[in-house]
């Protein structure tokens, strides 16, 4: 049995091969962290929204629809001074459930001229199977949704017919 030992010319040749693979494979896991950050983190954009009371809240924009599903799913908290804004591609009935929220919230629905449609106030979450969670909203159309921490809304004169800024 014999092993054969690169050696001189054809190791520096092997060396400079597996370092070029290396550096590809580097690269490519390097950018794949990347994309799957992204996505970790696609909540990360914000926009502010002014309530009628003159409240600004800084929405978590939920535009793609895994993270619509996902909404506040698993949080332990909501801030006053924060919320989710769910961007619908088109006005439409668009029904809410509080399934594996921990926390009561305000949601407000808005046409596509960003006019209040429709409030579920002090919403309350949903702790059993998700069988037996109801929906909420979604009578009227609409193309935005604000989920707020409950009782934002009442405090801040939101009401059917407001216009919230954003």
């Amino acid at each position: 049995f014999r092993c054969n030992l690169l050696t001189g010319r054809g190791a520096a040749e092997f060396r400079s091969y597996f370092q070029g693979w290396t550096l590809l494979f580097l690269a490519l896991l390097t950018l794949c962290a990347c994309s799957e950050k992204q996505a970790e983190n696609s909540l990360t954009d914000t926009m502010i929204v002014t309530l009628p009371g003159g409240a600004k809240i800084a929405a978590e924009l939920a535009v793609r629809p895994e993270d619509q599903q996902r909404g506040l799913m698993f949080r332990k908290d909501l801030p006053r001074d924060r919320g989710m804004l769910f961007v619908h591609p088109q006005s439409g009935r668009y029904p809410y459930w509080m399934y594996q929220c921990n926390f009561p919230i305000d949601i407000i629905w808005m046409d596509e001229r960003r006019r209040v449609v429709e409030i579920s106030p002090n919403t309350p979450p949903c702790k059993g199977e998700a069988k037996d969670c109801p929906l909420y909203g979604g009578e009227q159309q609409s193309m935005y949704v604000l989920e707020v921490a409950a009782g934002v809304a009442a405090e801040q004169g939101v009401r059917i017919g407001s216009t919230l800024s954003f």
